[in-house]
């Protein structure tokens, strides 16, 4: 399973929804990142593969971050973000 997650502006949580490609997720991965440059669509409106009927819509403008990281079930998985510890 891999998460596509979303800072948003002065929010402490971030938006997380999960693909279970790795092709589905880079792929919504640069749709978020080309409507970050461009700002169309005003609004994203994204759907969760694990939950089915998650949606989630966001004003594109209030995204400060977006990644994207694999879940896994074990206790070594990689931390997401960015980190110097490997």
């Amino acid at each position: 399973m891999y998460c596509i997650e979303l800072t948003i502006k002065l929010s402490p949580m971030p938006l997380v929804v999960q693909r279970k490609e790795h092709e589905d997720a880079k792929r919504l991965y640069s749709e978020v990142i080309d409507s970050m440059k461009n700002g169309n669509p005003r609004l994203l409106e994204l759907t969760c593969e694990k939950v089915e009927d998650k949606r989630i819509t966001v004003l594109v403008s209030e995204i400060t971050a977006v990644q994207i990281y694999e879940k896994t079930s074990s206790s070594t998985s990689k931390r997401p973000g960015f980190s110097l510890q490997q």
